[in-house]
């Protein structure tokens, strides 16, 4: 999620977490025992939830605490995109995920309008639904983008989390935090009780949302600017088939004369297609605001245009959309990750995204290094590869709502002007009058850009380490983009890099490349060259405690490339030449052709990756 909660719900609706301990004598809060852990989270919201989870099946002690109740209370964020899906496929819950949501490309159009009954003003194919989408998110990923609202979606994390185990406190608040060479203390109380206990841990993570108090503890450093604008957020039940099921969308953005906000006149936002809704609408700071049900209610129906629609108001919150990001995502044994470390405007969809990502670089990291697998110097990789990550898609978050800010500039609309003026302006814009045909293009334009707001495959899957420990460079630069890296993704197997995806075949199994890779594990992918390296993973995973399982992937191979689809992305790869591929499923190590030693060659790789060389310079100091 990537806004800023500026007042608790008016409403409730949520699971509310009953596991709580409860201690008190004599009415009067007792203190409860310290809790020793490896790695303490604070928050579960989508962040917090997916780090326990990947923590607990790693077998890592962590333990988790949030100030709220139970889950989100309502929608908030929802588009989830491929790469966001895919991690859940390695989880092991994209079906659960999927159960739980709408497929986006059966609410495949973006619809601007000046209300549901009134006049559309544009509307363009997103999430790859168009016919000249198709093929590419298709050819990009095994996995579909889905609208998964938060409310459900971290329903599933936290059944799958205490699935494997994983220990997490709803109504637990941190009150203070230290940290020292040896470790991290927090100190909590029960909100219920005013039970208060010490939590000690090796690390700790600030998965405490927009106003992060691990943040503002440590002093992390943020830029950007906060509070841009002010939100009200209304979730509805209303059934509105008639209106939208022709024209199924995720987001109905609406545009109205006199009204010159960023975001217009609201966007409704499908929860529950096409009878449930998020109403979002932008606000004077200036002004009061006027929250209660009859004034939603009338709101939504003027800003509709369907004035005896029948409404259930679920939900009203305020918020901020802010434009921030911090300039260092670690402090010692403090990591920040999720809208703790990037708070920018939901358009585009990639705040909960970024969390989960997030959250997918960090665990393995964390995993191996109390495990004593890895130098901690492995865990400064994160900081490398994340905060670059966070920087860009803030930015491209506060851009898209530029982007759509030109679309009432296209159709005229000014604020203050009268409705009057404000049709007649679309009058002229959508007739033969001089000038019109100019301004149509201009409008073309304004939508077309909204392209970048919807369908931003490369930024979604083009997630690119360039200066990473955890990466070891092969000398090459990156291939240069042959189209606009925002809307196209283009795949290659240079270090940190993702994986490309390309189905393959297994024993008459279709798989995705991504799918044999093993859950929590490196994994070495070779070719038909490539049965030196067999022997060179056991040897040098054996040597390191590491598990790394071989991939023989190629034409007739154990992974049969039946369709070539792995030969046309592996790019400069040879059938002698191998890939080290990291949990989180970057490319590690690359080369291209074997060498003379292989077995040397991939042990200098993964004690690289995992600071082993480091470890041992301390050692020999």
């Amino acid at each position: 999620m990537s806004i800023d909660k500026e007042e608790n719900s008016t409403h409730q609706s949520h699971v509310v977490d009953q596991t709580s301990r409860m201690e008190t004598r004599n009415g009067v809060a007792q203190y409860l025992p310290d809790i020793d852990t490896d790695v303490f989270i604070v928050g579960a919201g989508v962040t917090g939830l997916t780090v326990a989870a990947l923590l607990a099946a790693a077998g890592v002690r962590a333990y988790t605490i949030a100030k709220h109740s139970g889950t989100a209370p309502s929608p908030r964020a929802h588009v989830t995109n491929q790469r966001t899906m895919e991690v859940f496929r390695d989880m092991g819950i994209e079906e659960a995920v999927r159960q739980v949501s709408t497929p986006l490309p059966l609410l495949g159009n973006g619809v601007i309008c000046t209300s549901l009954t009134g006049l559309e003003l544009g509307r363009y194919s997103c999430y790859g639904a168009g016919p000249h989408q198709l093929s590419d998110f298709a050819q990009a990923s095994p996995s579909e983008m889905v609208n998964s609202p938060q409310h459900v979606l971290e329903q599933v994390l936290l059944t799958h989390a205490r699935e494997k185990g994983a220990k997490i406190n709803f109504s637990h608040e941190l009150v203070g935090i230290e940290q020292s060479e040896s470790g991290v203390v927090g100190k909590v109380r029960e909100r219920q009780t005013g039970a208060r206990y010490t939590v000690r841990a090796k690390y700790a993570i600030g998965a405490d949302g927009g106003r992060s108090l691990v943040a503002e503890r440590f002093g992390f450093g943020f830029e950007g600017q906060p509070g841009l604008m002010n939100m009200l957020t209304s979730w509805l039940e209303a059934d509105v088939t008639e209106y939208t099921a022709y024209r199924p969308s995720c987001i109905y953005m609406i545009a109205q004369p006199g009204n010159a906000f960023w975001v217009g006149s609201g966007t409704l936002v499908a929860v529950k297609p096409y009878t449930e809704w998020l109403l979002n609408r932008q606000y004077n700071s200036e002004a009061e605001i006027d929250t209660s049900d009859d004034a939603v209610i009338a709101y939504a129906r003027k800003t509709l245009g369907i004035p005896n629609l029948k409404i259930k108001v679920k939900d009203t919150s305020r918020w901020q959309v802010n434009n921030v990001y911090a300039t260092e995502n670690c402090r010692g044994r403090i990591f920040l990750a999720g809208d703790a470390a990037h708070r920018h405007p939901p358009a585009s969809g990639l705040g909960s995204n970024t969390c989960v990502q997030d959250a997918y670089n960090l665990a393995w990291k964390l995993a191996l290094v109390v495990s004593n697998k890895a130098d901690s110097s492995l865990l400064e990789s994160y900081n490398q590869e994340r905060q670059p990550i966070a920087k860009q898609i803030v930015g491209h978050a506060i851009q898209t709502l530029y982007n759509f800010a030109k679309v009432p500039e296209a159709l005229g609309f000014q604020q203050g002007q009268s409705i009057e003026e404000g049709y007649k302006s679309l009058e002229d814009l959508f007739s033969d009058v001089p000038g019109a045909e100019q301004r149509r293009t201009l409008l073309r334009e304004a939508i077309d850009l909204q392209n970048r707001r919807s369908n931003a495959l490369g930024l979604h899957l083009g997630q690119r380490y360039t200066d990473s420990s955890a990466i070891v460079d092969d000398g090459t630069p990156f291939p240069e983009h042959r189209r606009d890296p925002v809307l196209n993704y283009e795949p290659t197997t240079h270090p940190g890099a993702y994986l490309p995806h390309a189905w393959i075949e297994v024993k008459t199994r279709r798989m995705s490349t991504l799918d044999i890779l093993e859950h929590g594990h490196f994994g070495l992918i070779i070719g038909i060259g490539g049965d030196p390296f067999i022997n060179a993973a056991e040897a040098v995973g054996h040597e390191l405690g590491v598990k790394l399982p071989v991939y023989k992937l190629g034409y007739r191979c154990p992974y049969d490339d039946v369709l070539g689809e792995w030969h046309a992305a592996r790019g400069e790869l040879g059938d002698q030449g191998a890939l080290l591929v990291r949990p989180d499923r970057h490319i590690a190590w690359r080369t291209t052709s074997r060498p003379d030693d292989p077995e040397d060659a991939l042990r200098r790789a993964l004690r690289h990756v995992l600071g082993l060389d480091l470890r041992r310079e301390q050692q020999l100091e």
